[in-house]
């Protein structure tokens, strides 16, 4: 199977079998989903929709945030890892945001990385989810699904995972198979214990073929 036979296989599997897949982090504009973006890192969505709910009605745009202290912020995000810093970066994002930007969130991942605490992966999401543009965020599920799957090989760093998937992803369909593989790493083809068993994509899975080939070798 060529490296292209096997996207098309795995992206068709997907539209059919999972045709809605969205952010499960809450949010109403592009302001409150790059927060939510910034707090969700090492950190899960579930937290921090536990948590975006107050911050957002106490700051609900970027001028009432730039106004506020780092302390005063840090009181709405305790529970989520590393607050001190994120509170840091949330106050500063949104100065940076209100100075440079007119209080408008970039539409571009390079305007985007100039906010503290915003790295190209948050970037990448922000443009994907609001302005559907073919940018792939990769995390730790992308990263490790798409080496279980072979859609990427012996990849040592999220760049090189992100520049190998667009290089044979539809353009349009980056946004949506960012969710795809990402929602699949959470809940199916998880670090410790994946479900093998109910994964649709194990035919074409290599931690599967060696994982099988494994057990028939002690059988």
């Amino acid at each position: 199977m060529t490296t292209k036979e096997r996207f098309s296989h795995i992206l068709s599997w997907f539209a059919e079998n999972m045709p809605v897949a969205e952010s499960e982090l809450h949010y109403d504009n592009a302001f409150q989903l790059l927060v939510a973006v910034m707090l969700s890192a090492q950190c899960t969505d579930k937290r921090v929709n536990m948590v975006t709910p107050a911050l957002f009605a106490a700051y609900p745009t970027p001028e009432t945030m730039s106004q506020a202290t780092v302390a005063e912020v840090l009181a709405y995000i305790r529970s989520v890892s590393y607050p001190n810093a994120k509170a840091a970066h949330l106050v500063g994002m949104a100065q940076r945001l209100c100075e440079a930007y007119g209080g408008q969130v970039p539409d571009n991942i390079d305007d985007l990385q100039t906010l503290p605490g915003v790295g190209r992966k948050t970037a990448n999401v922000v443009c994907a989810v609001i302005w559907n543009q073919p940018t792939m965020a990769v995390d730790t599920h992308i990263f490790r699904v798409s080496e279980r799957l072979g859609l990427t090989t012996n990849s040592k760093s999220p760049r090189q995972t992100e520049d190998q998937l667009t290089r044979y992803i539809p353009a349009d369909l980056i946004p949506k198979a960012h969710h795809w593989l990402l929602l699949h790493g959470r809940y199916v083809c998880q670090a410790r214990t994946p479900h093998c068993a109910d994964c649709g994509l194990a035919t074409y899975c290599r931690y599967y073929a060696k994982e099988h080939k494994s057990a028939d070798k002690n059988i």
